[in-house]
């Protein structure tokens, strides 16, 4: 019964075509189309034989419809039209009652019903979504290898593989309405066709008319035997292209050519919003069309998110198999503007799937740490006492107010998970050890861990002088440090006399053992990547320890949503009292030695500076400012009375250590270093700092590296040197921003406008962020109402108990991803 209804549906669609297409905005395209009554009697004959009832009628309507005049030809056409829009609205309500024993989902009874599907169907679904696109017929072995280099390589990539653009290919436009630059499709006979010489270059061109004026098709690359055979005088044909100029006639060059009885290519090619995809070598643009719309037909039923229908309707969006669908085939009736701006309810219907899952993912490993052990720490810690007295300065409102949020997480049994982000410069640092003294103080050991082994140093050399204060054992532990040294290390967090370890991923090697470890901090966590979040943790032995995880990259709230979605936040915004806000000046190439006279006045004052560059040596493919090189330069012509010192990360522990240690000390004037300055050194006497080449540094970054000055109350500088960027560049504008703000996450809301999520964490985090259509930025809206659903179901059934389908979607989506199984 279903394949005879899957063949009468197929037939209705077939002749469909033709009758819609000419009876468009009020038959316009009729008096211009040949060959319909053939067609049509065509279609009839091979109509199946269960609709034998309306075969006569239909024919009766055809037979002698070329002869008849226009006026009849309409009415004609009319009442078939609407003789088979009946049957085919007969056999959609056959389709919806059989729908109860079909658990297939179907595109166009959206809306009319629509029946859940068993796990056991949704699980055949997902296998046959992993086969080869090599599966799907018109795809050999040679296609399906172009496609793999785009990334395509099951049926289910294929389906995703979504377009870039559209094209409205709804009307045929008569020829007498070409406007220069409008990309058209036109029908017209050939009038005359052949090739001619054109600046001493042969071409071939097709002269076309439809009655209501003259267009030439041109083609510069062509096959002589196969376009004068295509081409034939007297043949009607399809073209579409853009129109331009030659003289006073209107022509388009190397135009896509459909034959009037190509049905298969029109039913796909003309009368619709046609999708346009990124190109694809060796495949072409028509042909990839045609392989997507069978996959679409064949397969597209198979994408079931299984999104509960009661949350798509409150909200407003399609289930996923009707989202795709219209992404690649939308109807004609869809608003073009929207498909073209992705802001179609197809495009957002596949946002909110996508947000919905990460942000179920997140509510669940929230949920799950909520339930965990942890150890319920006594917060009146007289260590923390003893050490504010002993500070030279007084906490600002914002860290007082931090200490209390983390106070009020370290006193519960609930393991602590949370973020404290703050601007550079907020006072991070003594807000982290005043956490890491109310875990020593109840006996349990701290580890710290950062990405870089400059960055562990730095750390360390700051948290050794608050230890040393308050009596505390501290080590540092990177893969740098010499063997023995290791191992008298490990042999001291191991018997618990080393009270507080910083380090690198050497922290979660195996050998490390941490006899009683009850808090961990994390600095800069977007550079680990999602899952060695948990790595440190699994060192405790028993309860879980407390996790704090800092960052000075502010991160907009649209971001924090999809990568910190299972913590609590902590913000400092705050700076300490007496701090200026930096003065940042843009110049060029050919003006910067005012901004190096600026900084050697600053430096007759007694103060320092800092010159930033994108290099550690000179490259010969790459016309930047390198380290090495540059240092020298400065040394010997610009800061010839001055001291100048050299940072890099290729350097030894022991040399960074001794350069580091100099310009404290004010030995070094002028340091010039890569970005390891970025983050966690802290020279209040720097007041001043140069960043060549600073349109090859992200805003974000810039501004972390600017963080390096303002320490003190004494007014700071940061002088951004622009090469080969125009005052109307994009690139320069950006850089304005800098110099208009000191607010972070200003400056960071505006980088991730520009870069992205992947580019402004400076790491694509192992394809944690990768969405197939979602954009955090632009449909922020979308990802607040997918985080409060998903929040709600989870809340409402913490195990998704009843929901099998949606759980096995959601381990399948983001299990590797967000270390999911421990949920399972």
């Amino acid at each position: 019964m279903k394949d005879i209804n899957n063949s009468i549906q197929e037939w209705i669609s077939k002749i469909l075509r033709p009758l819609e297409f000419v009876s468009k905005n009020n038959f316009a395209n009729l008096p211009k189309t040949k060959g319909l009554e053939k067609a049509l009697i065509n279609l009839i004959n091979n109509a199946p034989s269960d609709i034998n009832h309306i075969k006569e009628k239909l024919l009766e309507f055809s037979l002698g419809l070329e002869e008849s005049s226009l006026e009849e030809k309409k009415e004609r056409i009319a009442k078939m039209l609407k003789l088979l829009k009946s049957l085919n609205f007969s056999q959609e309500k056959k389709e919806v009652a059989n729908s109860e024993v079909s658990e297939k989902p179907d595109f166009f009874t959206w809306g009319i019903s629509r029946k859940e599907i068993s796990l056991e169907t949704y699980l055949r679904y997902k296998e046959i979504l992993k086969q080869p696109v090599q599966f799907l017929k018109g795809i050999g072995p040679s296609i399906a290898k172009k496609l793999a280099k785009k990334g395509i390589h099951t049926l289910e990539d294929l389906l995703y593989f979504l377009p870039k653009d559209y094209e409205d290919r709804r009307k045929v436009i008569p020829i007498g309405d070409l406007r220069e630059g409008q990309r058209a499709v036109v029908f017209g006979e050939i009038l005359k066709s052949g090739t001619s010489q054109l600046y001493k270059r042969k071409i071939f061109y097709a002269q076309i008319t439809d009655g209501t004026g003259f267009l030439t098709l041109k083609w510069f690359n062509f096959n002589e035997r196969v376009w004068r055979k295509l081409l034939a005088p007297g043949k009607n044909i399809f073209a579409i292209g853009e129109v331009s100029r030659f003289g006073k006639e209107l022509e388009i060059i190397h135009p896509e050519l459909i034959e009037e009885g190509d049905e298969d290519k029109l039913s796909v090619e003309i009368g619709h919003i046609v999708p346009v995809y990124s190109s694809i070598e060796g495949v072409s643009e028509k042909y990839f069309r045609k392989i997507i719309k069978s996959a679409i037909e064949e397969y597209g039923d198979y994408l079931e998110s299984s999104i509960p229908l009661e949350i798509l309707k409150r909200r407003g969006f399609v289930p996923l198999n009707v989202a795709i669908k219209n992404l690649h085939f939308p109807e004609p009736k869809e608003d073009i503007l929207l498909l073209k701006r992705g802001e179609s309810i197809y495009h957002k219907s596949l946002s909110f799937d996508e947000f919905f899952f990460l942000e179920l993912a997140l509510g669940l490993r929230k949920g799950r740490i909520k339930k965990e052990r942890g150890i319920k720490f006594n917060t009146e810690s007289k260590l923390v006492e003893e050490f504010i007295k002993k500070l030279p300065f007084e906490l600002t409102d914002a860290q007082k107010r931090v200490i209390e949020e983390i106070k009020n997480d370290m006193a519960k049994e609930v393991p602590m998970n949370r973020l404290l982000q703050g601007d550079v410069g907020c006072g991070k640092t003594v807000v982290a050890f005043i956490s890491a003294l109310i875990a020593i103080d109840n006996g349990y050991q701290v580890a710290f861990m950062t990405p870089t082994e400059i960055l562990a140093e730095q750390h360390y050399y700051n948290f050794r002088q608050y230890a040393q204060l308050m009596g505390i054992s501290t080590a540092l532990l990177t893969g740098g440090i010499p063997p023995t040294k290791k191992r008298e290390i490990y042999h001291g967090l191991s018997t618990g006399y080393i009270n507080f370890v910083i380090g690198t991923h050497a922290l979660f090697q195996e050998k490390v053992e941490i006899k009683k470890l009850g808090l961990v901090i994390i600095d800069e966590q977007h550079r680990f990547g999602v899952l060695q979040r948990a790595a440190l943790r699994e060192k405790a032995k028993g309860l879980i320890p407390d996790t704090l995880i800092m960052t000075a990259t502010p991160i907009p709230r649209t971001l924090a949503l999809t990568i910190y979605g299972d913590l609590d936040l902590s913000i400092i915004d705050e700076m300490p009292k007496g701090r200026k806000p930096i003065i940042t000046e843009l110049y060029h190439e050919y003006n910067k030695n005012r901004a190096y006279q600026k900084a050697k006045e600053i430096l007759k004052e007694g103060h320092q500076a800092y010159v930033i560059l994108p290099l550690i040596e000179e490259s010969e493919k790459v016309d930047l400012k390198a380290v090495t090189t540059y240092g020298e330069f400065l040394q010997k012509e610009i800061f010839k009375d001055f001291k100048v010192g050299i940072l890099h990360g290729k350097m030894s522990s022991y040399e960074k250590e001794k350069i580091m240690h100099d310009f404290k000390r004010k030995e070094i004037d002028v340091l010039v270093s890569t970005t390891v300055v970025e983050v966690g050194v802290d020279v209040p006497n720097a007041t001043v700092m140069i960043i060549e080449h600073a349109e090859r540094f992200g805003l974000s970054q810039l501004h972390q590296l600017r963080g390096r000055v303002g320490r003190s109350d004494v007014q700071s500088y940061c002088f951004l040197i622009a090469y080969k960027i125009s005052t109307d560049s994009p690139a320069y504008q950006r850089l304005q921003i800098l110099c208009e703000t000191n607010d972070g996450f200003r400056i960071a809301e505006e980088d991730l406008k520009l870069r992205g999520p992947g580019e402004f964490l400076g790491t694509k985090q192992s394809g944690y962020l990768e969405f197939r259509g979602a954009d955090i930025v632009k449909d922020y809206p979308i990802l607040l109402q997918a985080r409060e659903e998903a929040f709600k179901l989870i809340e409402k059934d913490p195990e998704l108990k009843n929901y099998l389908i949606l759980k096995e979607e959601l381990m399948r989506r983001w299990e590797e991803r967000l270390k999911l199984s421990e949920i399972a």
